[in-house]
């Protein structure tokens, strides 16, 4: 089953187009990535799919409905990100218990535990916790909803390496005890990478890869070599990445094809290509990435 599914989907604000004929679904019972540079499209994506913002031309739909003020989608969905805005008359303690009024499946004794871990004070107001307490707060309201949807739009902001090692262990065992949909917007790639299953790239309001993450670390391969012996052996081969050296040598990034096994042969250095470079690379204004900057030819 189908969680969400989008068929050329667009939204265009002005003449700016923040998605761009936008295509792929999304199944039930798994953690998504949603990755991509600022100005990607993520937050407008994950906006269309909670039902905040109409689509300008395509097809959505979550829950097999078109989200936008869908009541059915309210009320199984979550949506977790750095502004969550709460009613600035209601103490900590009472959002847990509205909470647990509006969303079925809440569970309170979980919420309270992690309220406790993290050394919140039912008596404070949203409004006077700092970034991080912020953000942990609303990490703790997202993940007790136990919502068929949950999504996260970068909701590690503010917070100290220690917290956020702490929100991607609970979201995993939390995930593990009580599998649901999750998309998790992040730009720490490298952070997230190890409690996704799949991974949605966007590029420029686009699909640039959308695949299951053990994929994506096998997806290429770096060759570097002399300049002459790796232009060569790259010549009919997908390039991703390529840049220049010292001592008249190269570097590149391919997409593996199944005929890396002539490296030897031809004097070449193989090396691997973490998930988050190929992102970083499959993402760059250019293939030589910012060193284009001073390439004047």
């Amino acid at each position: 089953m189908n969680v969400m599914e989008c068929r050329e989907l667009t939204k265009e604000y002005g003449n700016k187009k923040a998605l761009n004929n936008l295509s792929f679904t999304l199944g039930e019972n798994k953690i998504t990535g949603l990755i991509g540079r600022n100005g990607a499209g993520k937050t407008t994506l994950l906006k269309m799919m909670a039902g905040y913002t109409k689509e300008s031309s395509g097809e959505i739909n979550v829950f097999s409905e078109n989200p936008f003020n869908s009541l059915k989608v309210s009320a199984n969905m979550v949506y977790v990100d750095d502004e969550l805005s709460f009613s600035p008359y209601l103490t900590l303690g009472e959002l847990l218990e509205m909470g647990a009024s509006f969303y079925e499946n809440w569970d309170m004794d979980f919420a309270q535990r992690l309220f406790q871990y993290f050394s919140f004070d039912p008596d404070q107001y949203h409004a006077n916790l700092s970034k991080g307490m912020g953000s942990t707060f609303n990490m703790i309201f997202g993940l007790s909803a136990r919502c068929p949807l949950t999504i996260f739009d970068e909701p590690t902001t503010g917070m100290d390496a220690a917290v956020r090692k702490d929100f991607y262990r609970v979201l995993l065992k939390d995930y593990i005890a009580y599998p649901r949909t999750m998309i998790l917007s992040s730009h720490l790639l490298n952070e997230v990478e190890d409690i996704l299953e799949d991974i949605l790239l966007l590029k420029d309001g686009e699909k640039c890869l959308h695949m299951p993450i053990e994929d994506l670390r096998t997806y290429a391969v770096g060759v570097s070599g002399k300049t002459e012996a790796v232009n060569e052996w790259i010549k009919n081969k997908e390039v991703i990445h390529h840049r220049s050296m010292e001592m008249n040598r190269v570097f590149a990034v391919v997409k593996r094809d199944g005929r890396e096994s002539d490296f030897e042969s031809n004097g070449l250095e193989v090396s691997s290509v973490s998930a988050e470079d190929v992102c970083v690379y499959l993402t760059s204004k250019s293939k030589g990435g910012i060193d284009d900057v001073f390439n004047r030819e």
